[in-house]
C-alpha cells in the first residue's frame, strides 16, 4: 500500500467501514477460504481494514493476525473483533512479523501495490507461509480500455479523496503466483456491481530437490 493510500484510509476509515458492512461478496469469499483450513489454523489477514473479514475467519475457528498500514483501521478492528490480533504493519515489510501461517488472505489490498513491487511483496509474504498453506488474493480485473495503474478520485462519502489502484488480467496474476512458487488451485473472474474481481487460490508446495546423476542411476 502506498503511503498516500495509507493516509487516505486513515481519513475515510470509519465511513469506509460502515459502508462495507453489508458487502456480501467479500463475506462469501472469506467463507470459501475458511473451508480450506482446519479449525485452529493460523491465518494472516493482509489489509484487514476494520476487521470485517477477520470476524468471519474467527467465527470459523481460525486464529487471525490482521495487518494494515492504517492506524485508524487497526483501532476499529481491535474494537470490532477482540478475538483477533491486529497490528499496524505494511505488507511490503514482513521482517518484524513473528511465526508462520497456515493461510494468507489478501482481499482487495494487493491492488494498492504498484505492479513493479508485487513480486517482492508476494515473495516476502510466502516466507511467512507454511508448506501446504494456502494463499487467497482478490484484485480488480483490468478492462481493455483501462490503464494498468491509476489514481482514482472518488467522492463516495460527501468529500473528495484519492486512491491508487493496479488492475490485472487472469494470465498475469497467475504468472505472479507461479513466479513465487505457488501452485494455482483455482482462478476465476466474478462480477460484483460494476467491477469484475479476479479470485485466485494458491498452494505452497515443498520444493523438489534436484536429482543427482548418482541417484538417477
Amino acid at each position: 500500500m502506498t503511503n498516500d493510500t495509507r493516509d487516505t484510509y486513515n481519513r475515510i476509515a470509519l465511513d469506509w467501514h460502515n459502508d462495507h458492512m453489508q458487502d456480501t461478496w467479500s463475506i462469501d469469499a472469506t467463507e470459501s477460504f475458511s473451508k480450506l483450513l482446519p479449525a485452529g489454523s493460523r491465518v494472516l489477514d493482509v489489509g484487514c481494514a476494520g476487521g470485517l473479514k477477520s470476524r468471519v475467519l474467527v467465527k470459523n475457528g481460525l486464529h487471525v493476525v490482521g495487518i494494515d498500514t492504517s492506524e485508524v483501521f487497526i483501532e476499529i478492528a481491535k474494537r470490532e473483533v477482540p478475538e483477533g490480533d491486529f497490528r499496524v504493519m505494511d505488507m511490503r515489510d514482513m521482517s518484524s512479523l513473528d511465526g508462520e501461517f497456515d493461510g494468507i488472505f489478501i482481499l482487495a489490498s494487493l491492488l494498492h501495490i504498484p505492479k513493479s513491487d508485487v513480486h517482492r511483496v508476494l515473495a516476502g509474504l510466502m516466507k511467512k507461509l507454511k508448506i501446504g498453506g494456502y494463499v487467497y488474493v482478490a484484485v480488480k480485473e483490468r478492462r481493455p480500455d483501462q490503464p494498468e495503474e491509476e489514481i482514482v478520485v472518488e467522492n463516495d462519502y460527501g468529500y473528495h479523496y484519492e486512491r491508487f489502484f493496479s488492475f490485472y488480467t487472469i494470465p498475469e496474476l497467475q504468472a505472479d503466483f507461479e513466479a513465487v512458487g505457488l501452485d494455482v488451485q483455482s482462478i476465476k473472474n466474478i462480477p460484483f456491481g460494476k467491477t469484475n474481481w479476479i479470485h485466485v487460490v494458491g498452494l505452497k508446495k515443498e520444493k523438489r530437490r534436484a536429482t543427482t546423476a548418482m541417484e538417477a542411476t
